[in-house]
């Protein structure tokens, strides 16, 4: 009987622990506390989607000047009365959900600072150049015995190691050397980069994914660690298929425009009224496609039989399936291809992308307020994962620099007005 009471005893407390856990976590990083010194994109986009799922992130900028992005402009966010504010739409991309100080790091009041907020932090991010932060007694070496639990991300064009390790990285730079730009582009036109930062952005996700996977080792031993990100690295990791074609045959894949180097059809088909695209992922939807078509003799085409035939009959293939698509308006494709299950879609503007009914039902733009908007909200992308006990959180909109220096000054470390008035005047912060 009191084996009984007791294990009711225990399921009743376990409960209530449970349930006190899922009231106090809203988010999935709640608790985890970030020290971001970063700038650019890679960087911040890594602590931004911290700071979505969670994580509290203590924004570190240079006084005057702050992250380069908030100059990175036109365009700047507009505000109530259509008017631009000095508030750049590239920097806003990047760092909501952060909190803002200016620190000098090259004084030793400010690194100082670094090392007093670094006590109540669990993740330390940056993305100098390699050797910058040992410069300034604040590399992983210098840390780790003070703060053995710390983690500390780096973010580096190459890494920390290898023959261009003390090169500087930037998106283009990456863009090229990863192998990206000569995939890119018409067979017979230059090599073309992609139209957004891929490199960065990559990075970015390969240090949040390398980071959470550190907290979990962090919870489970209590010990902190060194995590390497180079952006080469992670370009050359998202080659994917086509890296995957280079090292089976030791050749390099040619430019192939809008089309796939693995599939046919699998491209940018024309209309008699504009473009669309056309994915057809396997033979018996190809066979679909030639029924709507009215092309069934292409069925037993030994051109056209296998995907493996239309690969390797691609330029014949390809001419001979664009006579047919111009036969009807892009509209009609679409519409027809849709009731076949047949892979397909408009090729949209970004005007056309944000209207869409579907990304606005997917909940993709996310409205904030902001000191620079007055009474017009800041129209931000929201973050893309779906969570249903712990979705990302929109708390904060993108800082102003310095916003909160004196709060985080006073309340994380608990220097006085005095205190913090004395460091401004030796421009410390």
């Amino acid at each position: 009987k009191n084996k009984n009471i007791n294990f009711l005893a225990y399921i009743f407390i376990l409960s209530y622990r449970l349930n006190i856990k899922r009231y106090i976590m809203k988010n999935s990083l709640d608790g985890i506390k970030v020290l971001d010194l970063t700038r650019v994109l890679a960087g911040p986009y890594c602590t931004q989607m911290l700071g979505d799922l969670g994580a509290e992130i203590i924004k570190v900028e240079r006084p005057g000047g702050g992250d380069d992005t908030r100059g990175f402009a036109p365009p700047f966010v507009k505000d109530e009365n259509g008017e631009e504010t000095d508030l750049s739409a590239y920097y806003c991309g990047a760092n909501r959900n952060k909190k803002s100080i200016t620190v000098n790091l090259s004084k030793k009041e400010g690194q100082d600072l670094i090392k007093k907020l670094l006590k109540d932090c669990d993740i330390l991010v940056e993305n100098f150049k390699t050797g910058t932060l040992e410069k300034y007694g604040l590399g992983y070496n210098d840390l780790k015995i003070e703060f053995p639990r710390l983690i500390y991300c780096s973010i580096t064009g190459f890494g920390q190691t290898g023959p261009y390790a003390s090169r500087p990285g930037y998106d283009g730079l990456i863009q090229a050397m990863g192998g990206v730009m000569a995939l890119t582009g018409e067979p017979n036109g230059e090599p073309m980069k992609v139209g957004v930062p891929i490199g960065d952005l990559m990075a970015g996700m390969f240090a949040s994914v390398g980071i959470l996977a550190a907290v979990r080792h962090q919870i489970q031993t209590g010990e902190g660690q060194f995590i390497d990100i180079g952006m080469l690295d992670t370009h050359v990791a998202w080659l994917a298929n086509q890296g995957m074609n280079y090292l089976s045959t030791d050749k390099n894949p040619e430019r192939l425009g809008n089309q796939h180097p693995n599939i046919v059809p699998y491209q940018v088909m024309p209309t008699s009224d504009g473009y669309i695209v056309l994915s057809v992922g396997n033979d018996p939807t190809f066979e679909r496609f030639c029924k709507l078509a009215g092309e069934e003799k292409l069925i037993n085409d030994p051109k056209f039989k296998t995907n493996a035939d239309r690969v390797s009959n691609r330029e014949f293939v390809t001419n001979v399936l664009n006579e047919i698509t111009k036969k009807h308006t892009s509209e009609w494709w679409l519409k027809e291809l849709e009731k076949e299950k047949i892979g397909c879609g408009p090729i949209n503007t970004l005007s056309q992308v944000f209207s869409d009914p579907h990304v606005k039902a997917r909940e993709m733009i996310v409205n904030m307020d902001h000191k620079k908007t007055g009474k017009s909200p800041l129209k931000l992308i929201a973050n893309p994962i779906k969570m249903h006990e712990t979705p990302p959180s929109y708390r904060m909109p993108p800082p102003l620099l310095g916003e909160h220096t004196d709060e985080i000054l006073s309340e994380k470390i608990g220097l006085s007005e005095a205190e913090i008035k004395n460091l401004k005047d030796n421009e410390i912060i």
